[in-house]
């Protein structure tokens, strides 16, 4: 059939989940049996996000084709299952660069360039580009920022012009919006709504869905109100209330039948594809089933530098996952590393089963790293390092086990005479930023019989994602693995170390792929469930 667009667009605040009902209307899509995928499309002017502060954005997410990408595409990964690429992240710094090195190559033959038609042409070729490269039901394009804003209005512009060129039956609209509760009065307010929508109308689009965000439930007369005022159909105005947990979001929008009402306007019978909805939520169901019965609860330390929610949102739901499907609830404790100190280590660390030494980019907190490592590996605490945190491991490991008290990263210590870890020979001469990363998936060879080996359900090839510009340096990996440290996953083309591990210790790994990238709902990354079997057993041992 010919492909059907989404647009989701947000008003009246920032951060109210557009990307958790995009992922949520994907998920009960894909449970219908439709192929779909889900594409953000972002106004800020960088190229990509990857060389934004996490503070100004929140973590950023890597594709599978080495793409850096904003975080809401790791919840269409984790709610879905599906692969995403370059092709399903665009910002207006990536539409203009485009359209900027065509003017330059002579491409529009001398034609004065302008926002109109050729910004517009660019974003509706973008927003097509994934259904002509695979025959995709559905495409979900998630327009980021808020209706007002000066640097989204092309995208509505692209929309708008969508809307005729495919038509109503081919195109949909969902526009999301706050309903605030002033307590001074006790109400629940519309007027935000009905501004926002009004808005929206005066860029030439009418919203056929409202998603009104709340806190507080919203009452039929409410409901009706909005409906009206709108000049939107009563059933296609839902309500996502706060709820216990991000993945309670899709059944909450089936129970209003979102995707039923989107299929419907788009022409399709939905009682075609409601067996197939019910059977292809199971699992769904199930996994909430687990989660609720969970009542354990461990507590995981995350020693890192930015104390920021969205900093590391695929470790915590990473750890999430694992914990459910190991019958426990995840509590995750952030450690600020540049706090920790000789001196507190042992208090900071008291009560945890296990910790994570999280990845990042600097020099900036990596002592405190260092010494949570070894207070870890000296006091058998189960830890996870990744990416910058599993050197950390290494450069810990090297000054006070292997007695290189001056070891460190080149990335740190440009001086150090014992770099054991460093960048790559032939990527030194690269100066661009980003040019001399390793991006993407990478084969892993794992050697058997090693606790990763086991974890990995006995396989002794996986792909993982990366993100990094330093390497494990070779040429002391025959002294770490006569240490004790022993480097149980290589990159098979390039003999890179990927995995450490300490297989004398109860659980002391470190990776320098980035594990959580692939963790989802329903298939939770096995490195993160043996981990918290493994933390969950510590916990027992010291309580």
């Amino acid at each position: 059939m010919d492909t059907r667009y989404i647009f989701i667009t947000g008003g009246v605040a920032s951060s109210l989940g557009k990307g958790i009902i995009s992922a949520s209307l994907g998920k009960l899509l894909q449970s219908r049996g439709y192929r779909m995928t889900i594409q953000k499309f972002d106004p800020y002017i960088n190229v990509d996000p990857g060389t934004l502060n996490p503070y100004e954005h929140g973590e950023c997410y890597v594709t599978e084709d080495g793409f850096e990408t904003d975080l809401d595409l790791g919840h269409y990964e984790r709610f879905t299952g599906i692969k995403t690429t370059r092709d399903n992240s665009v910002t207006t710094g990536r539409i203009y660069l485009s359209v900027i090195e065509r003017e330059r190559r002579g491409d529009y033959l001398g034609k004065t360039i302008q926002v109109v038609p050729h910004i517009t042409d660019e974003i509706k070729r973008r927003i097509l580009l994934n259904a002509s490269k695979e025959p995709f039901d559905f495409v979900i394009t998630e327009i980021g920022g808020t209706i007002g804003d000066i640097e989204s209005q092309p995208f509505l512009e692209a929309i708008r012009q969508l809307r005729w060129e495919l038509g109503p039956e081919r195109t949909l609209n969902i526009h999301l919006t706050y309903v605030p509760y002033l307590a001074a009065a006790g109400e629940l307010k519309t007027k935000p709504t009905q501004m926002s929508v009004k808005q929206l109308q005066g860029q030439g689009i009418q919203p056929d869905v409202l998603v009104l965000r709340t806190e507080h439930t919203l009452g039929e007369d409410l409901r009706a109100k909005v409906a009206h005022f709108c000049n939107v159909q009563l059933d296609a105005v839902i309500q996502s209330q706060d709820l216990p947990s991000i993945y309670e979001v899709p059944l909450n929008m089936r129970r209003q039948g979102l995707d039923a009402i989107c299929v419907k306007k788009l022409g399709l019978d939905p009682l075609e594809t409601q067996k197939q909805l019910q059977e292809g939520m199971v699992s769904w169901e199930s996994f909430l089933s687990h989660r609720d019965k969970a009542t354990e609860v461990i507590r995981i330390g995350l020693v890192g530098k930015y104390d920021l929610q969205d900093a590391y949102k695929s470790i915590q739901e990473s750890l999430a996952h694992a914990g459910t499907y190991n019958d426990r609830r995840v509590k995750t404790v952030f450690l600020n590393s540049e706090n920790i100190s000789r001196e507190n280590i042992g208090g900071t660390l008291a009560g945890l089963s296990g910790i994570v030494i999280c990845p990042g980019f600097g020099h900036r907190g990596i002592e405190g790293k260092i010494l949570a490592a070894q207070y870890a590996r000296e006091h058998d605490i189960p830890a996870l390092g990744i990416c910058l945190g599993m050197q950390m491991m290494v450069i810990e490991f090297a000054r006070n086990v292997l007695g290189y008290g001056d070891a460190d990263s080149a990335e740190m210590n440009p001086h150090t005479p014992h770099n054991v870890i460093d960048m790559m020979e032939e990527q030194k001469s690269i100066t661009q930023m980003g040019g001399t990363m390793r991006l993407g998936a990478y084969s892993c060879s794992i050697r058997k019989g090693s606790r990763v080996f086991t974890a990995y359900g006995n396989v002794t090839s996986v792909r993982e994602r990366h993100r990094h510009r330093y390497e494990f340096n070779n040429s002391y990996r025959e002294e770490f693995e006569k240490g004790g440290m022993q480097c149980v996953g290589t990159n098979p083309e390039s003999n890179l170390v990927e995995i450490v591990e300490i297989p004398s210790l109860r659980w002391y790994i470190g990776t320098q792929f980035h594990p959580e990238y692939s963790s989802t709902v329903l298939h939770p990354h096995p490195l993160f469930m043996d981990f918290i079997k493994a933390c969950s057993e510590y916990g027992r041992i010291e309580a």
